[in-house]
């Protein structure tokens, strides 16, 4: 579903996703926010999306704080700093 905004520019369901961790963490400008409320409101794939989104933030942070395990971080500092490299 796309709906205009009053530039006449498409918020789309894809914006939406791209969108919600900002919206969660309440760092998205007033405006935008509100176009983003008002799409939802009338779309009910973005309504399940953010339940979805929203039930995951709540479940993740119940999980207790785990380490990373030395062999990960070792093999994901080596891929970093390939990509880097480059």
């Amino acid at each position: 579903m796309a709906e205009d905004d009053d530039r006449g520019h498409p918020l789309e369901c894809r914006q939406i996703a791209e969108l919600l961790g900002d919206y969660f963490d309440g760092t998205l400008p007033r405006r935008t926010a509100e176009l983003l409320e008002w799409h939802i409101d009338g779309c009910g794939p973005c309504v399940g999306f953010l339940n979805t989104y929203r039930t995951t933030i709540r479940a993740t942070r119940r999980l207790p704080d785990t380490p990373m395990p030395h062999e990960l971080k070792k093999r994901l500092l080596a891929v970093l700093k390939a990509r880097l490299s480059r």
